[in-house]
């Protein structure tokens, strides 16, 4: 089972896709034919593992993101290029969207990373609440909101067309 688990938090690590893929290959009693990927074999985990490892995974997943992502940027503002395209861009969007982002920022971002849809999730909030310069600590809340959301709409989701099978 240690096997499974591993797995689960590796899958929950892919980029895009987080829990809206690893909550249902996690659950899943059978086999998946998923276009391009091949076949997955599905870990019939129970949600009560399932659930778990995959919601603290992907909220650890979204601070870790944040955190490389601002070490990352602190090392590219050090060019003088970098620093200007920087200072004119992100510094820009962000005073521009100050009253935007006191807000809904938390809220803004949490619902983001809730939408189960690819292309949405810790990885590209982590990117849009560093951009819009939403502080670490607003973002983990929001980060750990969006990811419980996204969790359960998708574990809903999973179990319900998993019973029709």
């Amino acid at each position: 089972m240690m096997d499974k688990i591993f797995w689960l938090i590796l899958l929950t690590f892919v980029p895009t896709l987080e829990l809206r893929w690893s909550i249902p290959i996690g659950l899943f009693k059978g086999v998946l034919q998923i276009p391009l990927f091949g076949e997955w074999v599905g870990f019939a985990l129970p949600i009560e593992i399932v659930f778990p490892v995959v919601i603290i995974s992907n909220i650890f997943l979204g601070v870790l993101i944040y955190f490389l992502l601002d070490k990352f940027v602190h090392l590219l503002i050090k060019i003088k290029r970098i620093e200007k395209v920087y200072n004119y861009f992100v510094i820009r969007t962000q005073k521009n969207s100050k009253k935007l982002i006191e807000k809904y920022g938390v809220l803004g971002i949490a619902l983001f990373i809730a939408i189960p849809l690819p292309g949405s999730g810790s990885y590209t909030g982590a990117l849009a609440a560093y951009l819009l310069g939403i502080g670490y600590k607003k973002f983990f809340i929001a980060n750990m909101i969006g990811v419980i959301i996204a969790g359960i709409i998708v574990s809903i989701v999973s179990l319900g067309l998993f019973s029709l099978f």
